[in-house]
């Protein structure tokens, strides 16, 4: 390739990026980084218990949801209701697999469905932020926090209370198979 043959690729470069505004980048940049810090606790939370999604994927898929509106609601303008529906149709059927991917079966428990479920709340505090919506995004943020921290305790005591009661049932089992015999 010849110093000649970029010249024309400089000049695209420039007429794509030439007329930016910076009215607009700093308004999407305050967009992005709203919905980075709302994730935040929820990724937060996430590495605090050790899951393999935290503190970098949750905020990236709120970013990328935000990113996704914020490209849709600059190419379509905002009365595309029915684009911007399959926008979001989009955004949860895709973040979805990627929930998919963190539960774990393992014979009869099943983990990880939390941290799908908050994935899935992740995406859409991106998505809120970007559709103007920061009530909504911090609701999520808080509930979606809130259902992990606080409610760790009642989990556990209901799951000591199943396993107490699994012990229980196993252990009858047992001697009733021992009285049969």
């Amino acid at each position: 390739m010849m110093l000649g043959d970029t010249v024309p690729m400089w000049t695209r470069l420039f007429e794509l990026f030439g007329n930016l505004e910076a009215a607009a980048i700093v308004m999407n940049l305050a967009v992005i980084a709203a919905a980075f810090v709302l994730a935040l606790p929820v990724g937060w939370d996430r590495e605090k218990a050790t899951r393999a999604m935290g503190l970098r994927t949750f905020p990236l898929v709120a970013v990328a949801s935000a990113g996704f509106v914020l490209v849709g609601r600059s190419v379509l303008g905002s009365d595309a209701n029915g684009a911007h529906a399959r926008i979001i149709q989009g955004l949860a059927t895709g973040i979805g697999f990627l929930g998919g991917g963190a539960i774990l079966k393992n014979e009869d428990r099943v983990k990880g469905t939390a941290t799908a479920a908050s994935i899935w709340s992740t995406a859409a505090i991106g998505a809120a932020v970007a559709y103007g919506r920061p009530d909504v995004a911090l609701l999520l943020s808080a509930i979606n926090f809130v259902a992990l921290r606080v409610m760790r305790p009642f989990k556990r005591m209901v799951n000591e209370e199943e396993e107490g009661e699994v012990r229980d049932d196993r252990l009858a089992a047992s001697e009733q198979e021992a009285s049969t015999r």
